[in-house]
């Protein structure tokens, strides 16, 4: 940063203006906003102790270092649940506010676990694709995220999802061919 007293207006500005950035793609990765927010003041701090060498690029440089201290973040944690366990949950306390009936909780549940086990089996890249383009993020948000070329990201995400339907239906046939299987030999066939 700069010498003297310009260095505390100049990290504020900055903090101002990239923080709200950084604590959503902190939430987004983390899925949980207290973490998110002392996640967001270590990166910031980072940047007050050890600012890039070029202020232009403070934008990378916070992008890079938020990315970090995220995966740190979520290999370090020990009993939480895993990020696609806490999108699945936070995604069914948005549901339907009504009470439902016990088959459809029973349906429901049996949905979010195939749809837990298909998302795990897939790539890192469309993983993280799929559940930013959930969270809202756009094209040019997803791109910096997975430092790929903001003009392939549409592709990328249209195969993310065409392979994310692929697993599910094969997903869906074995869980359905193991429960004709545990039929037939409860029946004694």
């Amino acid at each position: 940063m700069e010498e003297g007293s310009k260095v505390p207006e100049l990290f504020q500005r900055l903090f101002r203006e990239h923080y709200p950035e950084v604590v959503r793609k902190l939430y987004a990765l983390t899925g949980d906003y207290a973490a998110a927010e002392d996640l967001t003041q270590e990166v910031f701090l980072r940047l007050y102790r050890n600012p890039p060498e070029r202020l232009e690029a403070v934008g990378a440089w916070l992008h890079r270092v938020l990315t970090r201290a995220g995966y740190d973040y979520l290999r370090q944690r020990s009993s939480g649940k895993t990020l696609v366990e806490k999108e699945t949950a936070r995604i069914a306390a948005w549901s339907e506010g009504a009470a439902p009936s016990g088959e459809t909780e029973v349906i429901r549940e049996w949905e979010k676990d195939v749809v837990r086990r298909v998302l795990q089996k897939l790539s890192d890249r469309d993983r993280t694709a799929l559940l930013l383009r959930e969270e809202g993020y756009s094209y040019e948000e997803i791109a910096r995220r997975l430092e790929v070329n903001p003009k392939i990201v549409g592709t990328l995400l249209a195969r993310a999802e065409e392979r994310l339907k692929k697993k599910y239906g094969q997903e869906e046939k074995q869980s359905d061919d193991g429960q004709s299987e545990a039929g037939r030999r409860g029946a004694g066939l």
